[in-house]
Order: structure tokens, then C-alpha cells, then sequence
């Protein structure tokens, strides 16, 4: 009987299409260079806790972290230029769709994805041009009630419709508005999101 000795395999990292999503990701500027070198690094030290069997190994998308991870996206209809703000209660501000992943989701188009059909309601939601990563953003997020403060880091995709009338609101507290890019820039005071629009607007031409 042959034998023949197989080296050990090592755990698969637990979020290999984040790694390639940001390893393809080039950012833009020092702000986004110094997320970006966050982000890599906490995809990484994740990934080696897993690899050691580690017991306390979190999950990057672990919103019980201080520094995790959340996807979003501007949902824009490129006919018109126009782009779907959405009222955030707990920011008190206009911003793209978006948030956590739900429990064992890994893949950061399809977070964003479902958070835009459960969020406006839109069946026909699809990556604009392309699938590729538009903007990384770390964000602070203050304390509340149930949980303490800590930060995101928030991938950043764009979503087109052909059906910008379809959109409707989650619930009423959480209205939905199309806006031109520059009516967009009016109505956010967010730096990191005014960066998202000026990125979206030089792809729409």
C-alpha cells in the first residue's frame, strides 16, 4: 500500500473576497490611504487569529468590535444624474443606504445589495459601472443607548435603477429623496460622503 504524506491545510481566512476587494481597491488621497491601511490590517489579524485557532476570533463584520466592517451604497439612476439620499434617524442626516451584515453574510456587494431592496424598496438594484469598490471610509459612530461608541469601515459601492419612481421608503420615519449630486452635497455636512458624491459624479459624466 502507497502512502503519501499531504502537508496540513490551513484554515481558509474567513473573508477571502474582502481581501480581494481591498487588495484591488486603490485609494485615493491620505485620508483614504490611511482607512484602506486600516481596513487591510484588520482583515489580516483576523484572518491570523482564525489560522492559530484562536477562541476568541472575531468576526470583521462583529458589530460588538470597536472597528468593523459595514457596506453601503449611492443608489443613482445615470439618466438623469440624480442620486437616492435616505434619512438616517439615529445620524440625523442624509446618506446613502447601507449597514451590517447580517449574521454569516460575508460578501460586501450582496450586504449592500440587500440593504438597498430593504431600505428603498428597489427590485432592479444593480453595481454601476461595475462591481468595484467606489470609496473605504473609517466613520465614527457615538455611543447610544445599547451599545458604545466605535467606528465602521464602510465599503462603498453604486447601485443604478430604471426605476427611480419605485422607490419607496422602509418607514415613514426613514424618507427617501432623489437629489441632484450638488443638491446631495447641500444636504450632507459628512466630509466622507460629500468624497462618495464627487467620486459618483465623475462617473456619471
Amino acid at each position: 500500500m502507497v502512502t503519501t504524506d499531504t502537508a496540513p491545510q490551513s484554515p481558509a481566512p474567513q473573508s477571502p473576497d474582502l481581501a480581494r476587494l481591498l487588495a484591488g481597491h486603490r485609494p485615493q488621497g491620505p485620508v483614504e490611504t490611511a482607512d484602506h491601511a486600516r481596513a487591510t490590517a484588520l482583515v489580516e489579524a483576523a484572518d491570523a487569529a482564525e489560522a492559530a485557532d484562536a477562541t476568541d476570533a472575531a468576526s470583521v463584520w462583529d458589530r460588538g468590535t470597536p472597528l468593523h466592517f459595514t457596506a453601503s451604497a449611492l443608489i443613482v439612476h445615470p439618466p438623469t444624474r440624480r442620486v437616492l439620499l435616505r434619512w438616517h434617524v439615529r445620524q440625523q442626516a442624509w446618506l446613502q443606504v447601507g449597514g451590517h451584515g447580517d449574521p454569516g453574510e460575508t460578501l460586501p456587494l450582496d450586504i449592500a445589495l440587500r440593504e438597498g431592496l430593504e431600505e428603498t424598496g428597489l427590485t432592479d438594484l444593480t453595481p454601476w459601472p461595475d462591481a468595484a469598490l467606489v470609496h473605504l471610509a473609517v466613520v465614527p459612530v457615538p455611543a447610544s443607548p445599547v451599545e458604545p461608541a466605535h467606528e465602521h469601515a464602510d465599503l462603498r459601492f453604486l447601485l443604478a435603477t430604471d426605476s427611480p419612481d419605485d422607490a419607496r421608503p422602509e418607514n415613514p420615519a426613514s424618507p427617501l429623496e432623489w437629489l441632484s449630486i450638488e443638491e446631495a452635497r447641500q444636504r450632507t455636512t459628512e466630509e466622507n460622503f460629500r468624497e462618495t458624491l464627487d467620486r459618483a459624479a465623475r462617473l456619471l459624466g
